[in-house]
């Protein structure tokens, strides 16, 4: 955690799950943490948690809706303000829908796109010029594995994924000189509340994912603050999820439309 030691780091979707546990395992070495999301009492008592563990870090707390352009021009103003000048981007706030696209909710679906697409966009737009007038920093995707591979009953969020996937890979290509280093993490299942959000209460059978593939959020948060230490592009927590993925990208895509066809019946 070395790398860390001192950085001022924002991390979004800091009130649960992912989020919650980077601003843990960020705040015995950060200098700073903000944290974003939209429930304030859970950043409220995040915020006391982290000042009551470890006095020696400063803990900023800012409600907002990502997706909304008016709230994201005001929070980098708030940035300004308050003389706060970020070197560690944690993207990390985003949702997921299960279930038949034609029978999604529109509203749900454009939430999502809004959220997993043009909100992180925006928002590494709008902090980039600041990590860059720094000259050393680093940012931090929060993609899945279902971004390698097309998934039915999944299919608008697996393709967000596979945006966040490739946005990172070229914008890291874009900064390889710049001091500024771009990792995607990738992770697979993990006990948050994705599957809540992302479950429509319909009665309809969902997929289960196996208890061995299974990674704590702690192990996920370890793996992938490690991975961006070590200035690695991509990163797949879980020796068993990475083995899994690294067989299916593997398997031509005819063969893995077919296994994947006949698990969403």
């Amino acid at each position: 955690m070395r790398f860390f030691e001192g950085c001022t780091a924002l991390v979004t979707g800091a009130s649960s799950g992912l989020g919650a546990e980077f601003a843990r395992q960020l705040a015995p070495v950060a200098g700073t943490l903000v944290l974003v999301a939209r429930r304030a009492e859970y950043l409220d008592e995040m915020k006391a948690e982290l000042e009551a563990r470890y006095p020696g870090v400063r803990v900023f707390v800012y409600v907002m809706d990502l997706t909304r352009e008016n709230q994201n021009r005001d929070f980098v103003g708030w940035l300004e303000k308050e003389k706060i000048r970020i070197n560690f981007l944690v993207n990390n706030a985003g949702m997921g829908d299960r279930g038949p696209f034609a029978t999604g909710d529109w509203a749900k679906i454009h939430a999502m796109l809004e959220l997993n697409i043009v909100a992180l966009t925006r928002l590494t737009h709008h902090l980039l010029p600041m990590l860059l007038e720094g000259g050393r920093g680093a940012i931090l995707n929060v993609s899945s594995i279902a971004g390698l591979i097309p998934l039915p009953r999944m299919s608008v969020y697996a393709a967000t994924k596979a945006y966040v996937n490739s946005f990172s890979d070229g914008l890291r290509m874009e900064l390889r000189d710049s001091g500024i280093t771009v990792t995607a993490v990738l992770p697979g299942p993990a006990e948050t509340e994705f599957g809540q959000v992302a479950s429509r209460g319909t009665g309809e059978p969902e997929w289960s994912s196996p208890d061995g593939l299974l990674v704590p959020v702690e192990a996920v948060v370890r793996k992938a603050l490690g991975a961006v230490a070590a200035d690695k592009a991509r990163v797949i927590p879980g020796w068993r999820v990475a083995l899994v993925m690294g067989l299916a990208v593997a398997l031509p895509l005819g063969i893995l439309r077919a296994i994947l066809q006949r698990k969403a019946r």
